[in-house]
């Protein structure tokens, strides 16, 4: 389930409130607007990342910058808890039973560890596959995340290309010294953009991308652990805490301490 992410929004909303705030107390919003530097610096970074990756990436990593406004419940307890259920069905139905089971199961990576389980597969094949799709999966995140570093990295060399232009510009109207100012106001401004677009957004949503990515990761190691346990046929209490040896101990709190909470309310 996904729902808005509220740091994100957060973020950019301080983030836009700061910046305008500041520029008010010195001057004035228009003082800062520039369609040409807009177009140069933005156009311009835009443009030369479309030419260091092919037509379909450059689609696929725009697109992609809506996850960073989608807040995933990535919940490792829900997971530890759905493996441990699983462990329970098998030591007491048989591995054949969790083919039911997994049609509950709304992860796909999960499930196709279920039923490559029921199969009948060898543990180590079943090992392979998931570890190969895990690789994949993260180098496919990977990509994402090094086409918004590009980003930030063409932005500022834009804005800097974009106030060569303007520094040019101005040489060429020296003889009239009232257009100076303006003018040299104007060349900073593409300076001013494409920092903006490298420290406000590109670097910002890489990194989003790559925590995301990162908790995504860990859970599907989670669930190769366990799906490889259940299918040895170990304790689910052994599961249990062989799987919290991923976490960091604050989790491995938070979980004991929810677990208490249900054991309370049950015995209650």
């Amino acid at each position: 389930m996904k729902t808005l992410d509220l740091a994100t929004i957060g973020g950019l909303v301080a983030g836009i409130f700061f910046i305008l705030s500041s520029i008010l107390m010195k001057g004035q919003i228009s003082s800062f607007t520039d369609a040409a530097s807009v177009m140069i610096t933005i156009g311009g970074a835009f443009a030369a990342t479309l030419i260091s990756y092919p037509l379909s990436d450059f689609i696929k990593s725009i697109k992609a910058a809506s996850l960073v406004f989608k807040s995933k419940q990535l919940n490792e307890g829900d997971i530890i808890k759905k493996i441990i259920e699983l462990s329970n069905i098998a030591r007491k139905e048989g591995l054949l039973a969790l083919e039911e089971a997994a049609e509950s199961i709304d992860d796909e990576f999960m499930k196709k560890g279920i039923l490559l389980i029921v199969d009948g597969t060898d543990p180590e094949l079943v090992r392979n596959i998931l570890e190969t799709e895990l690789v994949f999966i993260e180098g496919r995140h990977k990509n994402v995340q090094s086409f918004w570093e590009k980003v930030g990295e063409f932005g500022p060399a834009w804005g800097m290309i974009g106030t060569l232009i303007g520094l040019i510009a101005m040489l060429k109207t020296m003889n009239d010294p009232s257009t100076i100012g303006g003018n040299m106001s104007v060349a900073l401004i593409t300076t001013l953009y494409g920092s903006l677009l490298a420290n406000f957004i590109a670097l910002p949503f890489a990194n989003k991308m790559k925590v995301i990515s990162e908790s995504e990761i860990l859970l599907k190691e989670v669930s190769i652990e366990g799906l490889l346990s259940i299918q040895a046929g170990e304790n689910p209490r052994v599961i249990e805490e062989k799987l919290k040896a991923f976490l960091a101990p604050s989790l491995r709190n938070e979980i004991s301490k929810n677990q208490d909470g249900e054991e309370g309310e049950i015995n209650g």
